[in-house]
């Protein structure tokens, strides 16, 4: 079942892990189609594939299971209001509604929608969501971050593995699978510009950085996550023909975070989000377009 939600200029895929297949705002669509690597649903999967558009990550993004446990689970509603979409994962239940409630504050004349989240879980669940948004964008487009914002660098992507041959002290005082620095160039990778095909592949979490910007020619895509006391960051994944190494493409992703880390195993203190004692945990995610 596809269901379209014209008003809020997305369409979601239920029946494929919830995943939304179209987002168009400022007239133009913005999520990337995967390379055809599969058609229909993922429910019978157990090894994620990139189809593209934009998948729910929970519990984790990377690790087990990888790109959470979600992708490949059919959502429904709750019976007592549609208006929520629903997906249970073990003790936990995720429940998602497009553009309901209060409206932002501020809202650009080129479209925006707005997606509020609610975790049912027990007291104390710790757990890293992210908005796995894939973009449609040309090369040279431009991500807009605050210079000088803390960020890790994935240590296991095609380039950056070379900074620890570069770096060897720094990497045996850091035994993680990143190396800390800052936006705009972690580790000494620029990654502000999507830039054209390299053999690259690059991850990164930029730390407590609530919004985003891609630039693409006159239009700007705008991320907005809230989440008062928990761990807010941006996921980037930049592949510039590095990955996958026997059929190697090109994306963008985007990915509005709660947590520091891809992976919730690799999480230290502050690093995963967690269910307060309420049971219950709410954010919201704005995503919005703007003429530059």
């Amino acid at each position: 079942m596809v269901t379209e939600l014209p008003t809020n200029e997305v369409v979601v895929d239920l029946d494929d892990g919830g995943r939304w297949t179209s987002l168009v705002l400022g007239g133009r669509e913005w999520l990337w189609a995967g390379p055809g690597l599969i058609s229909g649903s993922r429910e019978e999967l157990s090894t994620y594939v990139d189809v593209g558009g934009l998948d729910e990550c929970f519990p984790t993004v990377r690790g087990v299971p990888d790109h959470g446990g979600l992708w490949n689970q059919p959502w429904g509603s709750l019976d007592e209001d549609e208006d929520w979409d629903a997906v249970q994962y073990g003790d936990a239940v995720l429940l998602r509604r497009f553009n309901g409630g209060e409206p932002p504050a501020e809202l650009d004349e080129t479209g925006a929608i707005w997606v509020d989240y609610r975790l049912v879980a027990p007291a104390g669940y710790r757990f890293v969501w992210a908005a796995h948004a894939l973009l449609d964008c040309s090369a040279g487009s431009k991500l807009d971050i605050p210079a000088g914002t803390e960020s890790r660098l994935y240590l296991n992507s095609t380039r950056a593995a070379s900074l620890a041959t570069a770096e060897p002290h720094r990497a045996a005082k850091e035994p993680r699978s990143w190396v800390a620095g800052q936006w705009p160039a972690p580790g000494g990778v620029d990654l502000s510009v999507y830039g054209p095909t390299d053999g690259s592949a690059v991850g990164a979490v930029l730390i407590d950085c609530p919004t985003t910007s891609v630039v693409d020619g006159p239009l700007a895509l705008d991320f907005s996550l809230s989440c008062p006391g928990q761990p807010v960051s941006t996921a980037l994944w930049r592949n510039l023909g590095g990955f996958p190494a026997e059929a190697p493409y090109r994306s963008l992703g985007v990915e509005p975070m709660l947590g520091r880390v891809f992976g919730l195993a690799e999480a230290g203190p502050g690093d995963a989000a967690v269910v307060p004692e309420s049971g219950e945990l709410t954010w919201r995610l704005v995503v919005s377009a703007r003429s530059v």
